[in-house]
C-alpha cells in the first residue's frame, strides 16, 4: 500500500464530514479491525526483514495522524451540536427507553382458560361476529317472543334489500329464509355451537372464546361488548355428571384447589336441565363479604344439558347423542380473579391500571 497516498485521502475525506455518524464510519474505514491500517500492519510480516522496521514505523504514524484528525473533527462537531442544542449536552441523561410490552389482562385471562380445557381435550374454535338470526336465536331453541331477540337487546344489522325481501312464508317449510338470512352482532358465542355441530359429527369437544355484543348501558358492570368463552361436548353417552366433573377440575385450576362449587337450577332455552355454577367467595374463602354480598359464594357460570331440539336443528338424533355446554364471560372471570370492580377499567386503556397485569 501506498502510504503518501493514504495521506492524502484521508485528508480529503475528513473535510467532507458533517456529522458524527459519518465521523464514526470513517474511523471504522481506516481503524477498525478490518480497515485499512490493520491490513497496512497485517502486510508487514512477508515482507524482507530491512523493510520491516520502516513501514511498520511508517504505519503508526499514520494511525498517530488519523486519530488526531478525527479527534479534531469529532471537537468541531460537538461544538456545533451544542450550539444547536443551545448548550452542552449532557450525555449522562436517560436516553427514551421503549418500555416492553405485554398482553392485556382479559388476553392472558382468556387464553388462560382455553388452555386448561385444551389440556382436558377440547380443541379451539373461533366463529364470525356478525351472525345469521338463525344460528344466533332459533337454532339454539330461542323463540321467537323471547325478550332477547327484541331490538332494545340485540344489535341488528341493516341487510341489502336482497335479503330483506323473502318469499312468502309457508308453515311447512320450518324456519323462513329470512330468519337464515337476517344478521346482526352476536349477542352470545352459542351460535358457534350451531356452526360446528353442522359441519362436524361427534364426538365433540369444543370451546370457543370471541367477543359479543348487547346495547347495554356502560357501568361499572355492564358494556355493549365483552368477552365470552363457550365449551360443549357431544357424545353418545355424556352426563350431567360429566359436566359437573369438568367445570369442577376448571375451576379449582383457575381459582385454587380450596374453592368449593355449587350448581343452582336455573333456565336457559338452549339446555335442559340448566344450572347457574358458584363458586365459594375467593376473597372471603365463603365467610361473607362486600364481594359476595355477604352470601360466601360468586357466580361464574351458566351449563346445563344440550337441549333436544337444538340437536334436531343441526341434524342430530337426540336419541343417540347427548352433551352439555356452558358460558362465561371473560371479564367476569377477570374481575373476581383479580379483585376489580370496575369493568370499564378493561376498555380505558390506562396504562396505570394495564401495568399491573
Amino acid at each position: 500500500m501506498d502510504i503518501q497516498a493514504i495521506k492524502s485521502e484521508i485528508d480529503s475525506e475528513i473535510q467532507q464530514i458533517n456529522s458524527l455518524p459519518e465521523l464514526e464510519a470513517l474511523r471504522v474505514k481506516y481503524l477498525g479491525r478490518k480497515g485499512i491500517i490493520a491490513r497496512l500492519t497485517g502486510s508487514i510480516p512477508s515482507l524482507p526483514p530491512q523493510q520491516r522496521a520502516v513501514l511498520g514505523q511508517q504505519a503508526n504514524e499514520l494511525k498517530a495522524k488519523i486519530l488526531n484528525l478525527i479527534a479534531e473533527k469529532q471537537k468541531l462537531l460537538s461544538a456545533a451540536v451544542n450550539k444547536a442544542v443551545g448548550g452542552p449536552v449532557d450525555i449522562t441523561l436517560p436516553g427514551i427507553v421503549q418500555e416492553p410490552g405485554h398482553l392485556h389482562p382479559l388476553t392472558q385471562v382468556n387464553d388462560e382458560i382455553c388452555d386448561i380445557f385444551t389440556r382436558m381435550g377440547f380443541s379451539v374454535v373461533e366463529g364470525p361476529e356478525v351472525e345469521t338470526e338463525y344460528n344466533n336465536f332459533t337454532g339454539l331453541n330461542i323463540p321467537l317472543e323471547h325478550p332477547s331477540r327484541d331490538a332494545f337487546d340485540t344489535f341488528y344489522l341493516k341487510s341489502p334489500p336482497s335479503t330483506v325481501h323473502s318469499p312468502p312464508e309457508n308453515k311447512n317449510r320450518g324456519p323462513s329464509a329470512l330468519d337464515r338470512r337476517r344478521l346482526l352482532l352476536r349477542s352470545h358465542t352459542s351460535p358457534v355451537q350451531v356452526r360446528v355441530m353442522k359441519s362436524r359429527k361427534p364426538p365433540l369437544a369444543v370451546v370457543v372464546p370471541g367477543k359479543v355484543y348487547r346495547p347495554d348501558a356502560v357501568d361499572a358492570s355492564h358494556s355493549f361488548m365483552f368477552h365470552q368463552v363457550e365449551g360443549f361436548m357431544v357424545d353418545t353417552d355424556i352426563r350431567f355428571s360429566d359436566l359437573k366433573g369438568i367445570l369442577e377440575a376448571f375451576a379449582k385450576r383457575l381459582f385454587g384447589q380450596d374453592i368449593k362449587m355449587r350448581f343452582r337450577p336455573h333456565f336457559f332455552p338452549f339446555t335442559e336441565p340448566s344450572a347457574e355454577v358458584d363458586i365459594s367467595c375467593i376473597i372471603c374463602r365463603g365467610r361473607g363479604c362486600s364481594v359476595c354480598g355477604r352470601k360466601g359464594w360468586l357466580e361464574i357460570l351458566g351449563s346445563g344439558m344440550i337441549h333436544p331440539n337444538v340437536f334436531r336443528n343441526v341434524g342430530y338424533d337426540p336419541e343417540k347423542y347427548t352433551g352439555f355446554a356452558f358460558g362465561m364471560g371473560v371479564e367476569r372471570i377477570a374481575m373476581l380473579k383479580y379483585g376489580i370492580n370496575d369493568i370499564r377499567l378493561f376498555f380505558e386503556n390506562d396504562l396505570r391500571f394495564l401495568k399491573q397485569f
